[in-house]
């Protein structure tokens, strides 16, 4: 059985937790296609060439700490403004999707690109503040000193780069359902999302 979950949003606004849960819970693969894109950002900011490190990317160029952090997330959101960046990447994308025993991908244009077809297509979202702040808990507990106001900023500066770009930009799909994670707590936020794909399969 091949059964998509297509999950889109803003950075920190919880979609990976969301995502990672559903394939736990529902027994599907899943893929953060955020690393992707950070992955080319990794080997971008090591000399290469953004398109010719899409387009050689392998598995285990989805492995390592350091991919999680801020100098290479930027890193990634630069890269994925190029066009030929992201068309190295869709067709990686879309077999996964399609595998056997169903998928959950998460990422900025699942829904409205990758698989526009996907029969649960959730925007995951919450306001700037509280996603701010997550991302500031995450990056503290990881000895970053940067202070709430700076990661506040560097958010919004990337949100504004994801809405933007001409290819592919940050935006809900037209039938994608809205999960607003800024006053639920993660076990109603899951238990919605549950409740969602439950109603589909």
């Amino acid at each position: 059985m091949s059964f998509t979950v297509a999950i889109d949003g803003p950075a920190a606004s919880g979609k990976g937790t969301i995502a990672r849960a559903l394939a736990a819970r529902f027994g599907f693969a899943h893929l953060d296609t955020g690393l992707l894109y950070r992955a080319v950002g990794r080997r971008h900011l090591a000399g290469e060439d953004p398109a010719e490190a899409a387009r050689a990317l392998r598995r285990e160029d989805l492995e390592g700490d350091d991919l999680r952090g801020a100098e290479v997330a930027q890193a990634a959101s630069r890269v994925a403004a190029l066009p030929e960046v992201r068309s190295a990447l869709v067709d990686f994308q879309r077999a996964f999707a399609s595998r056997a025993g169903g998928a959950v991908l998460d990422g900025r244009d699942i829904g409205t690109v990758i698989c526009p077809d996907a029969p649960v297509k959730l925007y995951v979202t919450a306001s700037d503040a509280v996603r701010a702040h997550r991302r500031w808990l995450e990056l503290t507990a990881k000895g970053d000193t940067r202070s709430e106001a700076e990661v506040l900023a560097e958010l919004r500066e990337r949100d504004a780069r994801d809405q933007a770009r001409a290819s592919a930009p940050l935006k809900p799909a037209e039938d994608a359902i809205t999960l607003d994670t800024t006053e639920l707590s993660i076990e109603d936020a899951l238990a919605q999302a549950i409740a969602l794909v439950a109603a589909r399969l």
